[in-house]
């Protein structure tokens, strides 16, 4: 049920509030949401704040807006970007949606090997300079996997920028903030993956060569080492869900 709202920004949390009724399922793709002026009454908020929060929910193409008629749900997997990925990781019950984490390991494997490709192809020398200016980093952390997770963000930040393709440099933007939302949690289930400086070390060589296929293929083998272990917490979180369901 929506709630009162009494902390502010309150267009903020009509907004939240909304959100997770549409991505719940509350109110479903064509349900028509209640007039801006009954949302007033429910929410207890002015005009102002329904009206900046119907304007973002039409901007994550959330919601269709008829000026002086009806408001309806629209279905996000047809409409949305992105950006609404960050949303989608947990669960209305709180917990990681499954099905969106195993989505972003999949993601994650095709598009890396492609960006290392590229970068290969088209990054350059001051690409080279800040590949291996991380790496340097990266042997200095000590194995610390915090620093090693932002160290790898910077890495794959330069690969992606010398891949010089802008909707990579998009989606690796959406899959940032994704990972932000675990990003202790990650750390630590990644480490075979952030504390293989041998991998790094041999992306940066292939950029440096010139070399697309090798750094594809060394890409590629350093992803896996981390999707295999992250199949591997996602099934233990299905067996959990299916044992509370029984």
């Amino acid at each position: 049920m929506l709630k009162p709202v009494v902390t502010p920004p309150r267009s903020k949390v009509v907004f939240d509030q909304l959100l997770a009724q549409i991505l719940g399922g509350q109110l479903e793709p064509g349900a028509a949401l209640p007039s801006e002026r009954a949302l007033c009454g429910i929410l207890k908020v002015n005009r102002g704040a329904v009206r900046e929060a119907l304007k973002r929910l039409h901007q994550a193409h959330l919601i269709d807006v008829h000026h002086g008629g009806t408001t309806r749900v629209l279905d996000y997997r047809d409409n949305a970007g992105t950006e609404l990925l960050p949303e989608l990781l947990m669960s209305p019950g709180g917990t990681l949606d499954v099905g969106i984490v195993r989505g972003m390991i999949e993601m994650r494997a095709v598009l890396a090997p492609d960006v290392a490709r590229l970068c290969a192809l088209r990054g350059g020398p001051a690409v080279v300079a800040k590949l291996s200016a991380v790496v340097l980093a990266m042997e200095a952390a000590g194995g610390d996997p915090p620093t090693l997770h932002r160290l790898t963000f910077e890495f794959w930040k330069a690969l992606v920028d010398g891949s010089q393709n802008t909707p990579y440099c998009l989606i690796f933007n959406s899959l940032r903030q994704l990972y932000a939302k675990v990003e202790d949690v990650l750390a630590n289930l990644l480490i075979d993956e952030l504390s293989d400086l041998p991998a790094y070390r041999a992306i940066t060589h292939a950029v440096a060569a010139g070399d697309a296929d090798a750094a594809r293929d060394r890409a590629a083998r350093l992803i896996q080492r981390g999707a295999d272990r992250l199949y591997e917490v996602l099934e233990m979180l299905e067996r959990m869900n299916r044992g509370r369901k029984r």
